[in-house]
C-alpha cells in the first residue's frame, strides 16, 4: 500500500471528486455552515455605506453649507456600522462552530482509517508523519478554509458594494480603477504552482519536528543516562533551522503578492486622483461625487493588498482537503477478501505450508517454512536472534500477509476469514506490552470489555496480579500513566498476562514474554504464563530454554529456515545440533543441571 505524492497536481476530476467528498462532513451542519456564509454578504456590503454618506454630506455641508439637511447621515453610519459589528459577532460565532464540528468529523474518520492500516505502514513512517497526517491536515482543511471562506466572501461582496458606489459616482473613474484592480489580481493565479514545488519538504519538516519532540519525550531516560542533551539539543537546533529555511522559501514564493498588489493598486489611486481632479474642473463630476469615490477607492484597495495572503490560505487549505481525501481513499495493505467468513475458533491443526515472507522484495526473511501444530500443543520457537521467529508468529494475526505459501486453520487458508475474527481468536502477549494511560482495570478489561468482575478478579489472580493490586490504595483503579510507566517491567507483564487471560482466545502467542525481565520477575511472570497457556494452542518464543523443555515441539529457525524440529528429549541427543549448542551453552557451560 502506498499513498500518493499528495502535494502534486490532481485532474479536474480528482478536484471536483475531492470537494464532493467533504460534502458529508457539511451535510449535517449546512444550514449553519450557508448562514456564517451568507451573514458575510451584509458584513462586506455595508462597507460602503459610509463611502456613499459622503457624496451628500459633501454636497450639503461643505458646499452648500447647509447642515439641516445633513443631520441624519452621521446617525446612518453609527446604525449601519452596529448592526454591521452584530453580523460580524454572528458570522465569525457560527463560523467557528461549524469549523469545530466539521473538523472533528474528519479527524474522526481519519482516524479510524489510521486503525485500518497495517503494521507495515506505521513501521515505515515516524510518529510527526502519522501525527501530520491524521491530525494536522484535517486542521489545515477545515479551520484554514472555512475562515478564510468566510474572509474571501465578506471581501468579495465589500469589493460588489463599493464598485457599486465607483459606478454610481463616476463610470469613467470606475472603469480606470477597476482595470487596475483586475491587472492586481492577476498574480494570484501562479500561487498554487509556487506552493506545489515547496509543500512537500515543508511538511516534512514539520514532520520531524513532532517526531523529536516525540522521542524526547518517550526517551527521556536514555538520553539523561547517556547526557545526550547536547547532542539532542544540536539535532533539534537542525530541524528548527530546516523548518525555518523552508518558512522562508515559502514566504519567498508567494508573500511578493502582496506588495506586487499594492504598488499596481497605487498606480489606480493615483490614476483616480489625476483623471478625478480633471472631471472635477471640466464640471463632470461634483466635489462631493469626488471624495465618495476616492473613499469607496480606498476602501476597496486596502484590502485587496491583502487578499494574496489570504488566497495563500485558502489554496494551502485545499491541498490539505486533497491529501485529506487521498488518505482516505487509499486501501490498506492487509483487509478482507470478497467473501471472507468469520472465524469460530474451532481448528485441529494450524499448518504453515511452504511459507515465504519478504519485507523487502527479492529478499527473504522466511524461507519455504513447513510446520503444523495440533490443537492444544505448545509449539516452541528457538533459535538465532534476527532469525525470523518473530516474524513467523507475526504472520498468524496477519501483521503482515504471507509472501508465498500460505497459512491454513485446518485446510482452510486464513486470509479466507474476516480479520476482526481472525484476531478476536488469536492473544498476544509482547516483549514489551503496550499499556494505555488510564488505571490497571482498564487495561485488564480491554481483553473483553464485557467481563464480569468476578472472571475479572479471576484474571487477576490467575496473573499473580492480586497481591500487588492489595498494596495499592486505589486497587485496581489506581492510574499507571502513559504507556504504563508507573508500573515495573514484570508489573507491566502481568497486566498483560491478565488481559489475555480475560480475551481467552483459543490460540496464543507468547513473544519473548520474560525476556526483558530480572530472575525474581521472570520467576513469577512465568508462573502466570503457565496458568494462561492451559487448554491453549501456544506458540513461544523463548531465549531461556529452561522454560520450553516441556512443550509439544521445539523448532529451531536460523536464518530464516527450519533447520531442527522435535521434542527436547529428541533434540538434545542430536550431536552438535543447533538446539543441543544453544542448551549447552546456556546450562552446562553455567554449571547448571541438563
Amino acid at each position: 500500500m502506498k499513498l500518493k505524492n499528495v502535494t502534486g497536481k490532481i485532474t479536474r476530476n480528482q478536484f471536483i471528486y475531492n470537494y464532493r467528498r467533504m460534502w458529508p462532513y457539511v451535510k449535517p451542519y449546512w444550514f449553519r455552515a450557508l448562514m456564517s456564509v451568507l451573514l458575510a454578504i451584509p458584513v462586506g456590503s455595508l462597507d460602503a455605506v459610509i463611502a456613499l454618506s459622503l457624496k451628500p454630506y459633501m454636497d450639503l455641508v461643505m458646499v452648500e453649507k447647509s447642515i439641516q439637511t445633513a443631520w441624519y447621515i452621521p446617525l446612518a453610519i453609527i446604525l449601519f456600522t452596529t448592526i454591521q459589528g452584530g453580523l460580524t459577532y454572528a458570522t465569525a460565532y457560527l463560523n467557528t462552530w461549524v469549523g469545530a464540528k466539521i473538523t472533528n468529523l474528519l479527524k474522526f474518520d481519519l482516524y479510524q482509517k489510521m486503525l485500518a492500516f497495517e503494521t507495515d505502514f506505521f513501521n515505515k513512517r515516524n510518529s510527526g508523519d502519522v501525527i501530520f497526517m491524521f491530525n494536522n491536515n484535517a486542521d489545515m482543511a477545515c479551520a484554514g478554509l472555512l475562515n478564510n471562506l468566510k474572509t474571501f466572501v465578506q471581501k468579495l461582496f465589500t469589493a460588489i458594494s463599493l464598485i457599486g458606489v465607483l459606478f454610481y459616482t463616476s463610470w469613467q473613474l470606475a472603469l480606470v480603477c477597476v482595470t487596475v484592480l483586475v491587472v492586481a489580481l492577476l498574480p494570484m493565479t501562479s500561487v498554487r504552482r509556487k506552493l506545489n514545488a515547496i509543500m512537500g519538504k515543508s511538511i516534512q519538516a514539520d514532520s520531524a519536528l513532532l517526531t523529536t519532540y516525540n522521542e524526547s519525550f518517550a526517551g527521556n531516560k536514555t538520553i539523561i543516562s547517556y547526557n545526550l542533551e547536547e547532542c539532542q539539543k544540536e539535532k533539534f537546533n537542525c530541524v528548527l533551522d530546516n523548518v525555518f529555511k523552508l518558512r522562508i522559501k515559502m514566504l519567498q514564493r508567494t508573500r511578493w503578492i502582496t506588495p506586487v498588489m499594492h504598488v499596481i493598486l497605487s498606480f489606480g489611486i493615483g490614476l483616480a486622483i489625476w483623471f478625478g481632479s480633471y472631471l472635477i474642473i471640466s464640471g463632470t463630476i461634483t466635489a462631493g461625487a469626488f471624495v465618495s469615490f476616492l473613499t469607496a477607492l480606498i476602501m476597496l484597495y486596502t484590502p485587496m493588498k491583502s487578499l494574496g495572503n489570504n488566497f495563500n490560505s485558502v489554496v494551502m487549505a485545499f491541498m490539505a482537503i486533497e491529501r485529506v481525501f487521498d488518505i482516505l481513499n487509499t486501501t490498506p495493505g492487509i483487509i478482507d477478501r470478497p467473501g471472507a467468513r468469520d472465524f469460530d475458533g474451532k481448528m485441529s491443526t494450524i499448518t504453515f505450508k511452504d511459507l515465504w515472507f519478504e519485507y523487502v522484495p527479492n529478499v527473504p526473511v522466511l524461507k519455504d517454512i513447513n510446520l503444523t501444530a495440533r490443537r492444544g500443543e505448545t509449539i516452541a520457537l528457538v533459535g538465532n536472534s534476527g532469525g525470523g521467529k518473530s516474524t513467523l508468529v507475526g504472520r498468524l494475526p496477519r501483521f503482515y500477509d504471507v509472501t508465498r505459501g500460505a497459512i491454513l486453520f485446518d485446510d482452510t487458508d486464513i486470509r479466507d476469514f474476516t480479520l476482526k475474527s481472525l484476531r478476536h481468536h488469536i492473544g498476544v502477549v509482547f516483549q514489551d506490552n503496550f499499556l494505555f494511560s488510564g488505571t490497571i482495570r482498564e487495561n485488564i478489561m480491554l481483553g473483553n470489555e464485557n467481563a464480569t468482575e468476578q472472571e475479572l478478579a479471576n484474571a487477576v489472580k490467575m496473573a499473580y496480579l492480586d497481591d500487588f493490586i492489595g498494596t495499592l490504595k486505589d486497587g485496581l483503579d489506581t492510574q499507571i500513566g502513559e504507556r504504563g510507566i508507573l508500573l515495573s517491567g514484570g508489573q507491566k507483564q502481568r497486566v498483560a498476562i491478565a488481559r489475555a487471560f480475560l480475551k481467552n482466545a483459543p490460540i496464543l502467542i507468547l513473544d519473548e514474554a520474560t525476556s526483558a525481565l530480572d530472575n525474581k520477575a521472570e520467576a513469577v511472570v512465568q508462573k502466570a504464563i503457565e496458568n494462561l497457556m492451559h487448554d491453549k494452542t501456544v506458540f513461544v518464543i523463548a531465549h531461556r530454554l529452561s522454560t520450553i523443555r516441556n512443550a509439544s515441539k521445539i523448532v529451531v529457525i536460523n536464518h530464516g529456515e527450519i533447520v531442527e524440529c522435535g521434542t527436547h528429549d529428541e533434540l538434545i541427543t542430536i550431536e552438535n545440533g543447533a538446539y543441543k549448542s544453544l542448551y549447552d551453552m546456556q546450562f552446562k557451560k553455567q554449571g547448571a543441571p541438563a
